[in-house]
C-alpha cells in the first residue's frame, strides 16, 4: 500500500539530524539548511522566528479552510504538517504552485495567488515546524521581530 506524504509518520527524534531541517545559517532574519532550504528556528524559551510566525498567520488565512487548523487535516483535505517534512521543499513548492490531482482528491494551484506565493516559504517553514512538533498547536506566543530584509521582500512581492 502506498501512503500519501501526509499519511507518512514523522518521528522528530529520528529527523533531528535531517539536513533539510537543521539550521545551518541565518540571513536577514530567515533561517536555512546547508542546502539553502528555508527552515524554522525555535529558541529555548519558545520564541519562533518571524517566518514561522508569519507562516502560522498565512496558513490560517489561506490553507486551513481545506487542510484544517494547524495543518492537522480535515474531512475535506489531508493533514499537511507531515508533508512539509516528508516530501521536501521543492516537491511541496511544486504542489502548491501547480496543484495536483490524486484520484478524487484535487489540490488547486495557487501559483497566481500573491497571498500564498509571497508567503510560501513562511507557510512551508510553519508546517515543517508543526510536523516536527517544534511548535504546538495555536498561535505562537513569542516571535522574533520582522527584519528589515523580510519587510522589503514582502513589500516588493505584494506591490
Amino acid at each position: 500500500m502506498v501512503f500519501a506524504w501526509s499519511d507518512q509518520p514523522v518521528d522528530p527524534a529520528k529527523q533531528a539530524d535531517n539536513p533539510e531541517i537543521a539550521v545551518a545559517y541565518e540571513d536577514g532574519g530567515k533561517y536555512f539548511t546547508d542546502d539553502d532550504i528555508p527552515t524554522y528556528n525555535v529558541g529555548e524559551d519558545g520564541t519562533v522566528d518571524w517566518l514561522t510566525f508569519s507562516g502560522f498567520r498565512r496558513y490560517h488565512a489561506e490553507c486551513h479552510v481545506c487542510h484544517g487548523p494547524d495543518g492537522e487535516g480535515s474531512t475535506y483535505a489531508p493533514k499537511i504538517k507531515n508533508s512539509a517534512v516528508n516530501m521536501g521543499y521543492y516537491d511541496f513548492y511544486d504542489v502548491v504552485v501547480n496543484g495536483r490531482t490524486v484520484g478524487n482528491s484535487v489540490m488547486p494551484h495557487f501559483g497566481d495567488n500573491p497571498n500564498v506565493m509571497c508567503y510560501l516559504n513562511d507557510i512551508y517553514v510553519y508546517l515543517k515546524a508543526r510536523g516536527m512538533e517544534a511548535v504546538p498547536r495555536g498561535r505562537p506566543a513569542k516571535k522574533e521581530a520582522k527584519s528589515d530584509a523580510i519587510g522589503e521582500e514582502e513589500n516588493a512581492c505584494m506591490g
